[in-house]
């Protein structure tokens, strides 16, 4: 299958590292000129002039999409696009008892509002021109809530029910809504926090992400951690004219966590 994104632009938030920067370079090497939204603006400019050194359409926004007001900027520096892809997100462990009204509240203004606002806007562009991609990036903590992190779990499984509810408004007008369920991925965080928990334990790294999934989630069935590149390539497909028939949907790059066959 080949992916044909050119003349075609995206906008992709929280998009400085990880996942998200993997996503923005896997739709620019589809043909897409993609803007990278992020909130700390040196480190979104190292990750802009890392694809344009590449040879990629890449441009920066800095902005707080936590508020209405950092959403407003991005609306204002690039009015439309033809792709939304919603990665802005935190997470962290809290006991439950722990998590305050205004954690609660954190979560909810990133992890949801920021893509409700924004999808709000742009749909309506893609709604007129006849054709559009929505994606929020969720997680399989939306569907298997950790008992650790349960501000981060429900956040999510409200992604779940904005995509789809979204994906119904916009039934019939080639505007596509979908989320992305990654599961333990291994980025540059997580890569610093097993490196720093490894040590702390006394142990190798390779041993401490063994016990990780071990004990963790055992019902991995690759038992490793997925690569930012092997999520990205779940959304640039998602993103393509190929997927056309594809909205509405949950779809699944969490090597096989999730306990369900539908």
């Amino acid at each position: 299958m080949h992916i044909h994104l050119s003349g075609k632009t995206a906008i992709i938030t929280g998009a400085s590292a990880g996942i998200g920067l993997a996503i923005a370079r896997g739709l620019a090497q589809a043909g897409a000129s993609v803007t990278l939204c992020a909130r700390d603006a040196q480190r979104l400019n190292a990750a802009v002039a890392a694809l344009q050194a590449e040879g990629l359409q890449a441009q920066g926004v800095a902005a707080d999409l936590a508020s209405a007001a950092g959403c407003q900027a991005l609306i204002a520096a690039v009015p439309q696009t033809d792709i939304l892809v919603n990665n802005l997100g935190i997470y962290g462990t809290q006991d439950f008892f722990a998590i305050s009204d205004e954690n609660w509240e954190t979560f909810f203004l990133t992890n949801v509002m920021s893509g409700l606002r924004l999808s709000r806007h742009y749909a309506q562009g893609m709604k007129a021109r006849g054709w559009g991609r929505i994606q929020f990036i969720s997680s399989e903590s939306a569907v298997n809530i950790p008992a650790d992190m349960v501000h981060y779990g429900v956040s999510k499984s409200a992604l779940q029910g904005l995509s789809r509810g979204l994906a119904k408004v916009l039934a019939g007008t080639g505007v596509t809504v979908n989320t992305i369920l990654p599961g333990p991925t291994r980025t540059a965080g997580v890569e610093t926090f097993f490196t720093n928990l490894a040590r702390e334990q006394g142990i190798s790294v390779p041993e401490m992400e063994q016990r990780f999934f071990r004990e963790n989630r055992p019902s991995s069935l690759i038992g490793r951690f997925a690569t930012p590149e092997e999520v990205a390539n779940l959304c640039v497909y998602a993103a393509s004219t190929q997927a056309s028939a594809t909205t509405g949907a949950a779809l699944r790059v969490e090597g096989g966590i999730v306990e369900s066959i539908i």
